[in-house]
């Protein structure tokens, strides 16, 4: 089966890569000619675990290609994937304008029957405008719409790909529907479930997901701020909430606040979807107020625990929003440096991957090679993002070069009780 991918960001790139690895031939589309001439070259222009070698494996075996032409994959492909950015607007609101503009490729250079697949996150309604433009502009072929929204996971994606929880496919067509599961049919063969609906409903699917683990997310950091106040442990609260089956450990893990490239872009996007259909979404409205408020109050655990940050040095260690991945979009680490100078701090930071994204958005920054030049001078020490190198560091080490012994946590990956024996003062998110 012949499969055009149109966009090669992070959910177009490891989808194809992925279905090119199931056997079909791939053709993947970008209108950035960097970007192409980097996937052609062997070279990914996103950080994630195993990309790489699959890329060279499935050029090698010639059944994945790149390229700018999109004429030319569309005219092959029986299945066209559209999987390009819908950016949040000023307003919250998802930008489709890159989606629209797909459709009018597509309607331009059909050539025939095509399945065209929604894989970027779009609110409920986007397929029957994508089918509208289609239908004014593509002369007699005929076509299907069919939304499959992604649940990847950055830093695990290929694995989330390769064995997912479930496979959306909404559409009302049954030969499309039949056509997608049998891309998907060795995920089928293997015992992943289908959940086969119509196209609104899958478009939703994604929003409601996303926006449910962002509220657990999200409850827990308020069960954290409580924990402070009354002297409790978030961990034993969350461990005991996490063994009711119906609850589940999942997402109870406090921090920093969310991130990414999706749950911030998504419980905007849900809000506003709810917003347009004359209703008030009250609880994901209140879960973009609690993220805020999260990610501002992270600051203020600094000053508690070196005084006022006027002239102190403080290194942050962890510059994506999570580990596993060099992406820096939304991430709390970013709000915090930028609430550290604010109040006069000067910031060193370290990031094992995402150090070059990171440079072309902060300034004033000291960025590090390791975690020992990060430290050197330090007033304190700020663990940021939970990469597994940050969950042993050698504190007998870091103290011979720091300024002071503080230690603010804000992943919750070491024991109050023994980093207090060792002589640091230490503070987590929500731990007694």
């Amino acid at each position: 089966m012949n499969i055009c991918m149109v966009g090669t960001g992070y959910v177009g790139l490891v989808t194809g890569v992925c279905l090119a690895d199931f056997g079909m031939s791939v053709t993947c589309v970008d209108k950035d000619e960097r970007k192409i001439e980097m996937l052609r070259a062997g070279q990914t222009p996103i950080y994630e675990p195993g990309l790489e070698e699959m890329i060279h494996k499935n050029v090698k075996a010639k059944r994945l290609d790149f390229t700018t032409n999109i004429q030319e994959a569309i005219e092959r492909a029986l299945v066209i994937f559209i999987a390009v950015g819908t950016p949040p607007k000023e307003d919250g609101s998802p930008d489709l304008s890159f989606i629209f503009e797909v459709a009018k490729s597509i309607a331009e250079f059909m050539n025939g029957y095509k399945v065209v697949v929604t894989k970027s996150t779009v609110p409920t309604g986007t397929g029957k405008q994508i089918e509208e433009i289609l239908k004014a502009n593509s002369g007699h072929h005929k076509f299907s719409i069919v939304s499959n929204p992604e649940f990847l996971r950055e830093g695990s994606a290929i694995e989330d790909f390769m064995r997912p929880d479930r496979v959306v496919i909404g559409s009302r067509d049954e030969e499309a529907v039949a056509i997608v599961k049998d891309v998907y049919s060795p995920l089928g063969t293997s015992g992943v479930p289908f959940v086969i609906t119509d196209v609104e409903s899958a478009e939703l699917i994604k929003y409601a997901s996303n926006g449910f683990l962002a509220l657990k997310i999200s409850f827990i950091n308020e069960i954290a701020t409580l924990c402070e106040r009354m002297g409790a442990d978030v961990k034993d609260v969350a461990r005991g909430m996490g063994l009711d089956k119906r609850i589940s450990p999942h997402f109870l893990q406090p921090g920093p606040g969310y991130g990414g490239s999706c749950f911030p872009k998504d419980v905007s996007g849900v809000v506003d979807v709810a917003r347009r259909h004359g209703y008030t979404f009250q609880i994901m409205e209140s879960v973009l107020d609690v993220n805020d408020a999260v990610k501002a109050r992270m600051v203020d655990k600094v000053e508690r625990v070196v005084g006022k940050l006027e002239g102190k040095r403080i290194a942050v260690l962890g510059l994506s929003f999570k580990p596993e991945t060099d992406d820096i979009r939304e991430s709390s680490s970013l709000k915090l440096i930028a609430d550290l100078q604010a109040r006069g701090a000067t910031v060193t930071a370290f990031d094992p991957v995402a150090m070059d994204n990171a440079r072309a958005v902060l300034t004033g920054v000291d960025f590090t090679e390791d975690v020992e030049s990060a430290v050197k001078g330090a007033d304190a020490v700020v663990l940021a993002t939970d990469w597994n190198q940050f969950r042993k560091l050698d504190f007998d080490r870091l103290e011979r070069t720091m300024k002071a012994k503080n230690f603010v946590d804000l992943r919750n990956l070491y024991e109050p009780r023994e980093m207090r024996r060792l002589g640091w003062n230490y503070t987590g998110v929500g731990r007694s």
